[in-house]
């Protein structure tokens, strides 16, 4: 296959950057999109230039680290799918592709395809996590869980935190990505006693991180490539404001 790359190139984050056009003659189909970008760089480096810099590591779309949007779409065309996951069969010979990266002031970017998504690190760390003393590990069926509440939980932790749907929110909103956090733990007997101080916390860092607000575009459930629903947000809502009317206890 023959493929016309505009890719985005910036050398620091300072820089203004800008598309950079390139021509690759020998994708083969069953190349993922990274492993394009990997024979791009191979070429580039022959010819005494700088690679593009991306993210990836596990590229077995667990890690949430392939943040890219390809024409348009925060990881590409084919849903619930993963950039390291799609597979270059999914464009045709001869066609133009877009890249660029995730673009929201809170994901700065670093150079060329790659952005800082500290943020989130950072949501995780004002209290995506239980801190209560919970006792030594139980025996699996020593506290059962509805299934109903197993599965809501099970969806919400699905959650890779890759950014996509902030990528794909015109308000560059991460509420998705902070009600699977959320959510996650409400529906679990260990994450109640510090639910509401959970969602409070949050939702307090996620704006204090420059992240906009849930405008119910439904852009951020389109592109993620779990599929979490937006059921969460609503959840998270909820939570929040029976935080803010307990006083954050």
């Amino acid at each position: 296959m023959k493929l016309t790359l505009n890719i985005w190139r910036q050398k620091t984050p300072s820089d203004a950057g800008h598309m950079e056009r390139h021509e690759l003659s020998d994708v083969s189909p069953d190349m993922s999109f990274l492993e394009m970008l990997d024979v791009l760089n191979e070429h580039l480096q022959v010819e005494g230039k700088d690679p593009v810099a991306f993210d990836h590591d596990c590229r077995e779309g667990i890690c949430g680290m392939c943040s890219l949007v390809i024409n348009g779409t925060a990881h590409g065309p084919m849903k619930a799918t993963t950039t390291c996951q799609l597979h270059m069969r999914s464009f045709k010979d001869g066609d133009t592709v877009d890249i660029e990266p995730f673009r929201a002031k809170a994901f700065p970017v670093v150079k060329d395809l790659t952005v800082d998504r500290s943020s989130f690190d950072r949501i995780n760390e004002a209290g995506g996590f239980v801190s209560v003393n919970t006792g030594g590990a139980p025996d699996a069926n020593a506290l059962p869980i509805g299934k109903v509440e197993a599965d809501k939980a099970m969806d919400a932790a699905a959650c890779i935190g890759c950014g996509a749907c902030v990528a794909a929110c015109p308000n560059a909103s991460a509420m998705l990505f902070v009600s699977a956090k959320i959510g996650h733990l409400a529906h679990l007997p260990q994450g109640q006693p510090e639910r509401a101080r959970r969602a409070l916390n949050l939702v307090s860092t996620m704006d204090a991180e420059g992240f906009g607000n849930c405008r119910n575009y439904y852009e951020c459930e389109a592109v993620c490539p779990k599929e979490i629903p937006i059921d969460f947000i609503a959840e998270m809502n909820r939570d929040w404001r029976s935080s803010v009317l307990k006083g954050g206890s």
